[in-house]
């Protein structure tokens, strides 16, 4: 009984940490593209305002400047893969992938954005980067739609043909199931 729980655990321990890192992104994603001033050029909290505070205390200024060529497409383009990889690792489709680029998110930010806080432990750009470094190596193994299509691509979920009914059973009666 108790090795059971523990493979059982143990399988599906990164699910908490799925459901948590998909919500969270999803979540980030869909705040920014509907609020009404992370688009806006001066307000306060608007990208292009958080962009310029972060310039000189960044660790990669360029990543800066590159997003500030174009802030609302640097914007949209944030957002837009916040919820990608939140929604694909929520559902466990191209979990790895979808790993890969939560991770890239949060390093960039986390390079950018969060560099300046101290202790560095305050930042959470840095926690969710190495939140995300399980998922990118073990994927989604369970519970998932790559879980499905690995199934369906070996073949396993495919329900053995059962005879029809009526059909004359050709064993001899001792080797009837009882």
């Amino acid at each position: 009984m108790l090795e059971t729980w523990r493979t059982t655990a143990r399988r599906y321990s990164l699910l908490p940490l799925r459901i948590f890192l998909g919500v969270t992104f999803v979540y980030a994603g869909l705040d920014k593209l509907t609020s009404s001033t992370f688009f806006t050029d001066s307000a306060n909290g608007s990208l292009v305002q958080t962009l310029h505070g972060a310039h000189d205390q960044a660790a990669v200024p360029a990543l800066i400047d590159l997003a500030l060529k174009s802030p609302h497409g640097f914007g949209y383009a944030i957002a837009l893969g916040e919820i990608a990889a939140g929604l694909g690792t929520l559902a466990g489709l191209l979990g790895r992938v979808a790993a890969t680029g939560g991770a890239l998110i949060s390093l960039s930010l986390w390079l950018t954005v969060s560099w300046s806080t101290t202790p560095y432990y305050y930042g959470n750009d840095l926690a969710y980067l190495m939140a995300w470094l399980p998922l990118v190596l073990a994927g989604a193994p369970y519970l998932s739609l790559d879980a499905l299509l690995t199934r369906r691509r070996s073949g396993q979920d495919r329900i053995p043909p059962q005879p029809a009914a009526g059909a004359h059973d050709a064993r001899v009666p001792s080797e009837r199931p009882a």
